[in-house]
């Protein structure tokens, strides 16, 4: 009879029944009762009562009972820490039995038993298990290690276990070495500082020797551990590809899918110019195709890892396009995988083939694949430019069969088409008027509207067909709204004199009875701009636009080198990193593919050197940057009060949001505000690309640097910039500049009203910054400000506001507000402004700091066109407070030794060669803060230069 009778009893009072069984003489009659004790457990009664009686069962030699016994312990320990403890013994004794497998089992519960008290206990065996005869023993010895590590990370490095690990990597059994490693790979994701799997190419080779013959499961954390091995040259590696090849051919597909992600990590530092390049390409086609006749799920799996490898390496599978055919059972889930793979191997030699499938597939039944399919012809003539005209003419036959949902992904797709080919297929937009009844999808209306505006002088009647949409343009979303917006004020600059009344409907429609802030702007804009300079208004709107490029949806380089180094795991079906859905403790490390064979990536460029040195020590003087816009959205814009501003409560991330929308549109786009200014003599600071990037939609302005550069104390003042241009203000424009006389700052600003109306009331405040910059006292605007008038005002300025750590430093954000609204800006001060008057150091305490300040904080510029002589630049620097300490004539060259110190107290000590006849000056900048020293030299090069 089979164990399933254990299940069926549900007698009343059975645990006194099992107690009295379980101390029963009769070795059967024990096996039956531990048996039925396991039953209760499996279905969920409570049986831990029994606990000192199931454990006396433990001093017996039949494996089958110990088993149960020790199944019976792995679930009550943690309940019964007390009582658990007993066992220990019966453990330490089971360790040294004469039969491997008890003592194997033995070491096995061990481990399972996640119980702080006992882990001490079994320390002793678990080391002599680790050095077992035995190989069984020895490999369940080392899964053990990194279960104790889990428990008490501590403990398992005091014994010394990681290094009795580390020496089973080269042991004689190959299943030993698989255990060891996937140990090993386990310890070090829960901590990737230490550098646990030391690989080199002794302990590479016994992998590789191993991975013939241990189990798949071991292969698999073998492969794994191989991907993140750096070979040292291109022969290593190919030497590594040739001994991976084999696994290619094995039956478990995550073995393969282990062996791929080796190989096309380290296909990175082959040189294409060799043969077994080209063999190793031919090798990896095969296993991926007899991938894709796994069950579905699987399919899905490969098919989500190929779309990445097609990505990074076309050309392994551009002659394998027929495998991505879809079959008619596939789910759709395969369908739309291989669709999107098609795509993107799509190229001249197969697309007659592709173009045949894809207008097949548009007669299915299925919604969601037909209209993928009819996507997918319009990527193919983007993508392959001698096809367009065959996808053209396939997407009309599509449109005639008048199947509402594929005309209008059709009419989507051809948009596309007409701005990667312009002045090419537009003989078809008759065809497409002939639809507009039919669209009733906000992306096929909105990409209508589109077509009818962009060529509208092609179109009799395109004011007519506007106009039909204009009669529910409450109705519609915003998508449309916005392309109608477009589309009419197009229609209005190429044919003004018969649509005026239309362009005014709309305009008013958008303006005054839209709530939609993104829609209220751009009309607000539009109108603005053809009731100003209809001349601007038609260079803006009427703008040639660029071509669209062909792949829109490929991952992005990086992400893409990082998720091929995580083939085969959850990453590669995501598409994501793991950073992005692996939470808790565990640090996720970041992977990358080594650098090309022969790339200059790796070489730094020297200016990107300092920066790296950057990041890792930041002065305590200013803290770490935390929530860039935390304090401007906290804003509390009443009249400032003189002296800091408080500290407003710390914003999460997400209230970023708070100025997405509106301002997305009324402040236009990055590219409108940048130098705004325009003419200023000095250069401008060198503003890092993308600052800012990270913080989402409609924050391009806040970020947006308009280089202010500064002044100096009774010497060259940077004439005034525009920091705040009208547009974005709704007719408020700000210009300005920073001067430091005699000790005092001052931001001195130029308020131009350019808008119809008053403007009054105004204050100003700024956020937190790297030198607590704060206006000393509020914004004094005595009168209101008229339309076309213009105020200057000196704004006095102090360094005792709240203090954060910018990008770049010198970054400063302002908020302005006035009766009308609350506008936000950003600019860079010269950091000249705030050097003190007291930064002058005595030679001995000059020399003992220099020595002091690490070499490694010290930064070298050059000074460009400089023909000043030593005694020119020593006065013309004093007068901005960087004080020469000491001049010394050194083989014809001048040295200068300056100081100059900080508002907050950082001391900055500068060398200067000048030798007579090079215009080049060399500038050698030592400081505890080596952030500052970039925007230092900044602010010699302005202050030399005028």
């Amino acid at each position: 009879m089979t164990d399933s009778k254990y299940f069926t009893t549900t007698k009343k009072g059975e645990i006194f029944e099992l107690k009295a069984e379980l101390n029963s003489d009769k070795k059967e009659k024990k096996k039956e009762a531990v048996k039925k004790v396991i039953a209760s457990m499996t279905v969920g009664k409570d049986v831990s009562a029994l606990f000192p009686d199931v454990v006396n069962c433990m001093q017996t030699d039949n494996l089958e009972l110990k088993k149960l016994v020790y199944l019976y312990l792995m679930n009550y320990a943690k309940s019964q820490p007390d009582m658990a403890i007993m066992a220990v013994n019966t453990f330490v004794k089971d360790c040294e039995d004469p039969n491997p497998l008890i003592r194997a089992l033995a070491v096995r519960t061990m481990g399972c038993i996640r119980v702080d008290k006992i882990t001490e206990y079994l320390c002793e065996p678990l080391r002599k298990c680790l050095k077992d005869e035995d190989p069984y023993v020895r490999k369940t010895a080392a899964v053990c290690v990194a279960k104790l590590h889990d428990i008490n990370a501590q403990l398992v490095e005091d014994q010394g276990f990681l290094d009795t690990l580390k020496d089973l990597i080269s042991d004689s059994n190959p299943m030993v070495v698989a255990n060891a490693v996937a140990a090993l790979s386990e310890i070090s994701e829960s901590h990737p500082s230490s550098n646990l799997l030391d690989l080199n190419p002794q302990s590479i080779n016994k992998l590789l020797t191993a991975l013939n013959e241990c189990t798949e499961w071991g292969q698999i954390f073998i492969l794994d551990c191989l991907a993140n091995y750096m070979p040292k040259d291109d022969r290593e590696a190919q030497s590594i590809c040739e001994r991976v090849t084999p696994r290619l051919s094995h039956a478990n597909s995550a073995v393969v899918l282990s062996a791929v992600k080796v190989l096309m990590k380290f296909m990175e530092m082959l040189s294409k110019d060799l043969d077994y390049y080209g063999t190793l390409l031919k090798k990896l086609a095969p296993p991926l195709v007899t991938l894709l006749s796994a069950e579905p799920e699987l399919q899905y799996v490969a098919l989500r890892n190929i779309n990445l490898i097609v990505q990074k390496r076309p050309e392994i599978l551009k002659h394998e396009m027929k495998v991505f055919f879809v079959k008619y059972n596939d789910p759709i889930y395969v369908k739309l995988e291989k669709l999107d793979i098609m795509i993107r191997l799509a190229s001249q030699a197969n697309i007659a083939q592709v173009l045949a499938e894809l207008k097949e597939y548009a007669t299915e039944v299925d919604v969601d694949f037909v209209r993928k399919a009819v996507r997918a012809i319009g990527r193919c003539a983007i993508k392959v430019e001698q096809s367009a005209e065959r996808c053209v003419s396939t997407l009309l036959d599509l449109i005639q069969t008048k199947v509402n949902y594929v005309v209008q992904e059709a009419i989507v797709v051809i948009k596309d088409i007409f701005r990667k080919y312009p002045n090419k297929y537009e003989s078809v937009i008759a065809t497409l008027c002939e639809n507009l009844d039919s669209l009733d999808e906000p992306e096929a209306r909105a990409a209508m509207i589109w077509i009818v505006g962009e060529y509208a002088e092609r179109i009799d009647n395109a004011d007519e067909l506007l106009e039909s949409f204009l009669e529910g343009f409450h109705d519609e979303s915003t998508q449309v709204q916005l392309q109608l917006l477009t589309a009419i004020v197009k229609l209005f600059l190429k044919k003004p004199t018969e649509t005026q009344e239309l362009v005014q409907q709309v305009l008013s429609l958008a303006t005054q009875d839209s709530d939609n802030p993104d829609l209220r702007d751009r009309g607000y804009i539009y109108w603005r701009l053809l009731s100003t300079d209809p001349v601007a208004a038609k260079e803006v709107v009427l703008a040639e636009k660029p071509l669209i490029s062909e792949e829109t949806d490929l991952i992005e380089p990086t992400l893409l080198d990082e998720l091929i180094c995580y083939i085969g795991t959850l990453a590669s079906v995501y598409h994501k990193p793991p950073s992005a859905f692996v939470e808790g403790s565990r640090g996720v490390v970041h992977k990358s593919l080594p650098p090309r064979t022969g790339s200059s990536e790796s070489a730094e460029s020297p200016e990107a050197a300092p920066s790296a040195g950057q990041a890792a020590e930041q002065p305590a003087v200013i803290p770490a940057q935390g929530d860039l816009l935390g304090d401007l959205l906290n804003l509390d814009l009443g009249p400032p009060v003189s002296g800091p501003p408080l500290a407003a409560s710390s914003v999460q991330m997400g209230a970023v949001d708070l100025l997405g929308g509106g301002l997305d549109s009324l402040m236009g786009d990055e590219s409108e505000g940048m130098g705004g200014g325009g003419g200023f003599a000095a250069p401008g600071p060198a503003v890092p690309a993308g600052v800012g990037a990270p913080l989402g939609s409609g924050l391009g302005d806040l970020f947006d640097l308009t280089g202010g550069v500064g002044t100096l104390s009774g010497s060259y003042v940077a004439p005034k910039s525009v920091w705040l241009p009208a547009m974005k203000a709704k007719g408020l424009e700000i210009s300005g500049t920073f001067s430091r006389q005699v000790g005092s700052i001052s931001m001195d600003l130029v308020l131009t009203n350019k808008a119809l109306q008053v403007m009054s009331d105004f204050a100003i405040q700024f956020n937190r910054n790297s030198f607590g910059l704060a206006p000393a006292a509020p914004l004094q605007v005595h009168a209101p400000l008229a339309p076309n008038q213009s105020v200057e005002i000196s704004l006095p300025l102090n360094t005792v506001g709240s203090v954060m750590k910018m990008d770049p430093l010198n970054n400063l954000q302002v908020a302005v507000k006035n009766n009308i609204d609350v506008f936000y800006f950003s600019t860079l001060y010269p950091l000249h402004i705030l050097f003190v008057e007291d930064g002058k150091m005595e030679r001995q305490m000059f020399l003992a700091t220099w020595k002091d300040i690490p070499n490694e904080n010290e930064a070298q510029f050059q000074l460009k066109d400089c023909s000043l002589s030593a005694d020119a630049v020593s006065s013309k620097l004093q007068g901005s407070n960087i004080f020469t300490i000491a001049k010394r004539n050194v083989e014809g060259q001048d040295m200068l030794y300056q100081s100059l110190k900080l508002t907050n107290g950082i001391w900055v000590l500068a060398e200067l060669r000048i030798q007579p006849s090079n215009p080049t000056l060399t500038l050698s900048l030592k400081c505890r803060a080596p952030e500052v020293s970039q925007h230092v030299f900044q602010a010699y090069d302005t202050i030399l230069k005028n």
